[in-house]
């Protein structure tokens, strides 16, 4: 089976390499306890300093400084993936969204036929984006102090609730196709050509969206889906006082203070180990 190479890159952003690496870290844990052995897609994530260390075969999640309405992943000139990701104090939650859903479905156009959430529609297809129903940081979690995003499992395409479902990694999805606080679904009816969501983003219950017809003319579903949802972009700048931001900092901190207090006595030992071997010769 071909592993699939994801590269956590800055391209024009000031971003300190050694969150790059720390952050790509995490997502790595992340891709391969959790997402591999409920997706069955194998992968690796990798930090890098700049674009040009980028080895051939890694599909690139690039931090920028700005995504205006270019969020989300696209298709290169050789219809090979890459992600685009804004920087700001959340950005991991961000990094790990497109990250998972670039693993699931790298060329943004995969369908799965299923109910339709909206009363009355009938069968459609549904676009596979495993991170946008649970998207919203509420139902985020960490990974070695890094907030990564919440993902459904295949089962969230089953036809009813099952007592043994298991429809999001967190348990935040009570049933098939649910859609969270902050989140939202897209689909296609054959019927009618059209596109429609199942948005979460303001009120107290999910409204229905008609999209209508979309162009293939300007890339892949996932890319056109992404670009008329602009409320997707704040989850790498949640404000600094935000909840899960506040925790993630805040475990982050100590778990520094326990790497530090490790590095310390690593180099403790190693000079006491060269000190014999000199005192020795």
């Amino acid at each position: 089976m071909l592993i699939r190479q994801v590269a956590l890159v800055p391209e024009d952003v000031d971003v300190d390499a050694g969150e790059v690496v720390r952050v790509a870290a995490a997502l790595q844990k992340q891709v391969t306890r959790d997402f591999a052995p409920i997706w069955d897609i194998p992968g690796t994530v990798d930090g890098f300093a700049k674009l040009e260390d980028v080895p051939l075969g890694y599909w690139p999640v690039l931090l920028v400084r700005d995504v205006a309405d270019a969020a989300g992943v696209h298709l290169d000139e050789n219809g090979q993936p890459f992600a685009l990701v804004e920087v700001g104090d959340s950005w991991s939650l961000t990094a790990s969204h497109e990250t998972l859903e670039m693993l699931a479905d790298p060329f943004g156009n995969r369908l799965v036929g299923s109910a339709s959430p909206m009363p009355d529609q009938g069968r459609v297809e549904i676009l596979v984006e495993v991170c946008d129903p649970p998207e919203d940081a509420e139902f985020a979690y960490q990974v070695n102090g890094v907030l990564v995003s919440d993902f459904y499992t295949p089962r969230y395409f089953d036809p009813v609730r099952r007592r043994d479902g298991v429809y999001d990694f967190t348990g935040a999805i009570a049933e098939p196709r649910e859609v969270l606080r902050g989140g939202y679904l897209s689909w296609h009816d054959p019927s009618d050509d059209h596109w429609y969501q199942e948005t979460f983003f303001e009120g107290s219950e999910p409204q229905f969206r008609d999209l209508g017809r979309l162009s293939r003319q300007n890339g892949s579903l996932r890319a056109m889906i992404d670009a008329l949802t602009p409320q997707t972009r704040r989850l790498s700048r949640l404000p600094r006082d935000a909840e899960p931001l506040q925790a993630s900092l805040t475990a982050s901190a100590g778990l520094r203070g326990a790497s530090a207090a490790r590095a310390e006595g690593l180099r403790t030992q190693i000079r006491e180990l060269v000190a014999r071997s000199t005192d020795g010769v």
